[in-house]
């Protein structure tokens, strides 16, 4: 399938990677993509930005080099349950793409029943779009219930490329993907891919979710990479669970 679009990628604000902001839009660019995520890790992550820097994010254009851009961050999940590493009026006004995920430096890791309920606890949140690399051994959970719940809430899970390389400090993604993924198929839920890329030469490089998902022949209708609209698509109903939370 053609990926025409990447919403996880780092720039040199979060700390510990290695490209600007128009290094990265040039780069998708010119892997053809028509959509670029750009999403710094919140506080918690050590040497990563501050809060000002999402506030100021509004200042960005949200159009390079002829694709779109989207701005945003991958937010901590900090406990058992749920909680995140931002505050909710920050994530509302100032980020355009949500995600959120665990890192072993801001999370206790617990039994399965807990890292289970953390993640379907940020699933359940409104205003988180994607769980990020839900796939390490070393965080024990049931795909079953995380997948439900994505399916429940309309928050897409991501196929994370950085997870399945070598090099990879994550444990069993291999594994713990083809078991997300087969369960996803079942019960026809929507995945998105994402680089996970922190410097510019792997910005649309998904070579090995590509393998991954022709070795499962995981539909390609079910993979939101596919388009853009579909992509906004998903945001937009999850989005819409807030807004009936309100009225």
């Amino acid at each position: 399938m053609e990926f025409t679009l990447d919403l996880h990628t780092h720039t040199v604000a979060s700390g510990h990677a290695y490209s600007t902001v128009q290094e990265m839009a040039k780069a998708a660019a010119d892997k053809g993509l028509k959509l670029l995520g750009i999403t710094e890790h919140a506080q918690g992550i050590p040497g990563t930005c501050d809060e000002i820097y999402f506030h100021n994010m509004r200042i960005i254009p949200r159009k390079m080099y002829g694709i779109d851009l989207m701005f945003g961050s991958e937010i901590n999940i900090i406990d058992h349950d749920g909680t995140l590493s931002m505050e909710e009026k920050i994530i509302e006004k100032t980020l355009d793409i949500r995600i959120a995920g665990i890192h072993l430096p801001c999370y206790e890791v617990g039994s399965v029943t807990q890292n289970t309920n953390a993640y379907v606890k940020a699933i359940e949140n409104p205003m988180i779009d994607i769980i990020s690399h839900p796939d390490d051994s070393r965080i024990p959970i049931d795909y079953e219930t995380i997948v439900d719940a994505a399916k429940e809430n309309h928050t897409l899970l991501e196929i994370n490329n950085s997870s399945l390389d070598s090099l990879s400090s994550r444990v069993g993604a291999w594994q713990n993907l083809q078991i997300m993924l087969q369960m996803c198929e079942e019960k026809k839920v929507p995945v998105v891919a994402g680089t996970d890329a922190h410097f510019s030469n792997a910005v649309g490089v998904f070579d090995h979710v590509e393998v991954l998902l022709e070795e499962m022949n995981f539909p390609e209708e079910l993979v939101v990479n596919r388009s853009v609209d579909v992509l906004k698509q998903e945001i937009l109903q999850h989005r819409e669970i807030r807004k009936i939370g309100r009225d």
